[in-house]
């Protein structure tokens, strides 16, 4: 994993273009996904202090992009894991990977204490990939997720320090 860099642009645009991607993550992300939405997404990371996006890269190809959004209030020692994967790079434990080392650096580095990441019910290999780095379902909060004209249930997932 690595900061988004500027050159990462027109790769990000070609695999973050992916319905399914879009299919799963909240509404801001856009789709079709152009190449002005990843210069625009690049720009937006850039002044992060501390880091909290970066690429997911596999054998130094960009394979995806994960984050941790850090919460605010009574909530400021948590953040919320989010996390995609192009088409080609699927089902090789990329996300497993990026998942563990983003969950170790936001308990580390960034002084978080929980981590969680809510998961749509149509996505049950997101759900293995957080069980598998010791992420535990608190719960499923039921027709939570409108998306696509469609009411969805929501899984929630956590992994505290």
């Amino acid at each position: 994993m690595r900061p988004p860099k500027e050159n990462d642009a027109a790769e990000l645009a070609r695999l973050a273009n992916d319905r399914t991607i879009f299919d799963n993550v909240r509404d801001y992300f856009p789709h079709p996904y152009r190449l002005k939405d990843a210069n625009s997404f690049i720009a937006q990371t850039m002044g992060e202090d501390p880091a909290v996006t970066f690429a997911i890269c596999y054998k130094k190809e960009l394979a995806g992009v994960i984050g941790i959004k850090k919460q605010s209030d009574i909530y400021r020692k948590s953040g919320e894991v989010g996390y995609w994967i192009g088409a080609p790079y699927r089902g090789m434990g990329i996300a497993t990977m990026a998942v563990s080392l983003i969950t170790t650096y936001g308990l580390s580095s960034l002084g978080l204490n929980r981590l969680y990441a809510g998961v749509f019910s149509r996505n049950p290999a997101s759900m293995k990939v957080l069980e598998k780095c010791g992420y535990l379902r608190e719960g499923i909060a039921r027709n939570a997720v409108w998306k696509n004209g469609q009411l969805l249930d929501e899984y929630r997932y956590a992994f505290v320090k």
